[in-house]
């Protein structure tokens, strides 16, 4: 009797695990439509011309892959390189390049991360988040000052805040 009710107990414990494998093998996620991106960059791009300031402008998807780019007609040459180089490097790191600056000081126990390939650590770059997920970040190069660009930033993110909810 024991060793039926043990082979039972095992053949419901293996079919009850089965269907959760199955499920594990497959990840879901949520990421900014193009749509929505292209929306989110022409917001922070327009901010900042309202302030004065030719800029470039990136946003990249959850895993740091460049969706859309916008540079201004007179934003350096360098600003379309550093604006994708801040969205990749708050969606890498999950943060605010800002917040980063911070933490990564010299002596600091994450300097190191100022090191590492295609991060750019200068105010401006922002996640983008929906529902608690990482869904992008944006990134803005150009205005004079890291606030500057995070300002623009900020704002191209609040212009598509309602259509993040979820």
């Amino acid at each position: 009797m024991n060793v039926r009710c043990l082979s039972v107990a095992t053949a419901l414990l293996i079919a009850s695990v089965s269907p959760m494998r199955a499920e594990e093998a497959l990840v879901a996620y949520k990421s900014l439509s193009p749509e929505l991106a292209f929306d989110l960059a022409r917001a922070a791009l327009d901010n900042c011309r309202t302030r004065g300031y030719q800029v470039a402008v990136a946003v990249v998807d959850r895993f740091g892959v460049t969706q859309v780019m916008l540079r201004d007609r007179f934003a350096g040459p360098h600003t379309p390189s550093t604006a994708s180089g801040k969205a990749w490097t708050a969606a890498s790191f999950k943060t605010s390049t800002t917040e980063l600056i911070a933490i990564s000081q010299p002596g600091m126990m994450q300097a190191g991360i100022r090191h590492l390939p295609g991060t750019v650590i200068i105010g401006g770059g922002l996640i983008v988040e929906a529902g608690g997920s990482l869904v992008g970040a944006v990134g803005v190069s150009g205005a004079p000052g890291g606030d500057a660009d995070e300002a623009c930033a900020k704002a191209g993110v609040e212009a598509i805040r309602d259509k993040l909810e979820f």
